[in-house]
């Protein structure tokens, strides 16, 4: 089945481990109680998002339901006098936004059932256990030596997947699990496809592969069945826990930290990457290794769940690799996850936060490198070694393996091509995924830093200088302006020309100051007879053509034009006025 085809019938499009946030954006009031207005969004797309009310009451429950964790959680308390008042609202506000906070970082209990029926009830309301049964009932029809025990509820960390204790009538004392599960987003088999391999499970002999007993699929689920393990799995051996035991019981909170000894380590690892080494070769599809999904056979580690890959599945570790864009395929997947796993075995519990910075003390600095090329800020940032390369890695190279069983796994070559499209199609998802969490992150990191006190200070101080240097600018504009605007009052003025007074030679500097300062006329204006303004007019004219001004006529006043001085400072000084008359 292509990319992006229109998914088949069954096909559950919703990915149950994208994450859910959520705030409590408001309060209301009633008569007799308070709700609270909670904003919920699944992943990065705020479209993506709804509103849910929920009281004190609803927060209580929860609270009690996720006791079998063994977590102090931070609830806020009860209090049956004044609990109407605003400042006690506003007050258990804040507590139940820090309340589910620390329940949504806690990467067990931000999967787990109870959450998202209380985030998200539209999409979680059903009640899975119920709908397994009548599956398994369906399939009991047509194979009646089967029988099932009892539910084994919750042992498992998945919401649609559940697990059945079986027995077979004519054998009472042998024990098997029944595991049935829906399809997931990742499913791109065909029907007919996906039946076939499934059905090719059993078939599939490893030393290091927990073996199927039988297994079925319909259009929309998948059923398989498994000898029962006493001994439980990896994760079980790490915490101490008992395999009957719910999932949140046995792993949020272990009584004892503690990991396990070098020579298991080495040991263990070296058998697991053995068996992803296999499967790669074969062109087989896995991405789902962790602690639980291996399990203890004395002191043989066999793989899980096989069938998760060809179901569609998320991997129980996705929300950690859709982080880094440099871990696009499985086998990149795989590693990250066999980090995970091994930083397990080695400290008794999982890693704080991915990538990690700093390793604690370890059994040997062996694996201490193991863990930083697959754990480590670089390693998330440039990329995951293979598989290949962990194998020649001086933690796993000297360890030896005595096993007598040949690794055994046929599969037609129709059925690997539509396996290689269908791994194609699941890690391009996961590109996808990832390129748009990467866009939101900038984004995001972009109007933090945009918002942030220091940001706003910095714009403040450009903003200042920016204006003290326009306020500069415009001050030295003025005086120019003014100039200009002198210049251009003086040339709008019409030149004055004499037909009976020809211009004589004269010097540049005399042709300079008479194209440049002489277009205003200049006159000295008698200031009581009128007999001399022959003379003036003479001496005017004579001014005109470049002549020095000589001592003024008897009767006449000085007056200078504006700004004539300045302009030329070999002008003589006096009180000359501009005439227009001419």
């Amino acid at each position: 089945m292509a990319f992006m085809e229109k998914p088949p019938a069954g096909k559950v499009l919703l990915d149950d481990t994208v994450p859910l946030t959520a705030a409590v954006e408001a309060s209301q009031s009633l008569q007799s109680h308070t709700e609270y207005i909670i904003r919920v969004q699944r992943g990065i797309s705020t479209e993506n998002s709804w509103q849910i009310v929920r009281r004190y009451s609803d927060f209580d429950l929860l609270n009690s339901s996720l006791q079998i964790a063994g977590l102090n959680l931070p609830l806020p308390p009860k209090k049956l006098i004044g609990n109407m008042d605003r400042e006690f609202i506003a007050e258990r506000q804040r507590g139940l936004q820090n309340y589910l906070n620390v329940i949504m970082a806690n990467h067990v209990l931000s999967n787990c059932e109870l959450l998202k029926k209380f985030l998200d009830p539209n999409n979680y309301s059903a009640n899975y256990t119920e709908i397994a049964l009548q599956q398994v009932s369906m399939f009991f029809r047509s194979e009646p030596k089967w029988e099932v025990v009892e539910p084994l509820k919750d042992i498992g960390w998945r919401i649609r997947k559940k697990y059945f204790l079986m027995k077979i009538k004519n054998q009472p004392k042998e024990r098997l699990v029944l595991s049935w599960a829906d399809l997931g987003p990742d499913k791109y088999l065909s029907d007919k496809d996906f039946q076939c391999v499934i059905k090719l499970l059993p078939s599939c002999v490893h030393p290091y592969i927990y073996r199927v007993t039988f297994a079925t699929a319909s259009e929309s689920s998948a059923l398989l069945i498994r000898t029962f393990n006493e001994k439980g799995t990896l994760k079980d051996l790490i915490y101490k826990a008992k395999p009957k035991d719910p999932f949140l019981k046995k792993y949020c909170n272990p009584k004892k930290i503690q990991g396990l000894e070098l020579q298991q380590i080495k040991t263990y690892g070296r058998q697991i990457l053995e068996v992803l080494k296999f499967l790669h070769d074969k062109g087989f599809p896995y991405g789902h290794l962790h602690a639980a999904n291996v399990m203890m056979d004395g002191n043989t580690c066999r793989l899980l769940d096989l069938e998760n890959s060809l179901l569609g599945l998320p991997s129980f570790y996705r929300p950690y690799f859709t982080q880094f864009r440099k871990i696009n395929t499985l086998e990149s997947v795989d590693v990250h996850c066999f980090g995970h796993l091994l930083y397990e075995m080695t400290y008794g519990r999982p890693p704080d936060s991915v990538p990690v910075d700093s390793f604690p003390p370890a059994p040997s600095m062996a694996v201490v490198a193991v863990l930083e090329s697959t754990l480590s800020c670089e390693a998330c940032k440039n990329g995951m070694p293979t598989v290949s390369r962990l194998l020649q890695m001086p933690l796993f190279s000297d360890v030896l393996l005595t096993t007598s069983e040949k690794p055994q796994f046929k599969i037609p070559t129709k059925l690997k091509e539509a396996l290689r499209v269908a791994k194609e199609c699941i890690e391009k998802r996961l590109v996808e995924e990832q390129k748009q969490i990467h866009q939101h992150r900038r984004l995001t990191r972009a109007q933090s830093h945009h918002g942030s006190e220091e940001e706003r200070k910095r714009r403040k101080i450009l903003a200042r200088k920016k204006s003290k240097r326009s306020a500069v600018e415009n001050s030295e504009e003025q005086p120019a302006k003014l100039s200009s605007n002198n210049s251009a009052g003086s040339g709008a003025s019409s030149p004055l020309t004499s037909p009976s007074s020809p211009t004589p030679p004269s010097t540049a500097g005399q042709r300079a100051l008479t194209s440049g300062l002489l277009r205003r006329a200049i006159f000295c204006i008698p200031s009581t007879s009128s007999s001399s303004s022959s003379a003036s007019t003479s001496r005017a004219l004579d001014l005109r053509h470049g002549d020095a001004c000589p001592a003024p006529a008897p009767g006449c006043e000085r007056r200078e034009p504006r700004g004539l001085a300045q302009l030329h400072p070999e002008f003589p000084k006096g009180n000359f006025e501009e005439s227009r008359n001419l």
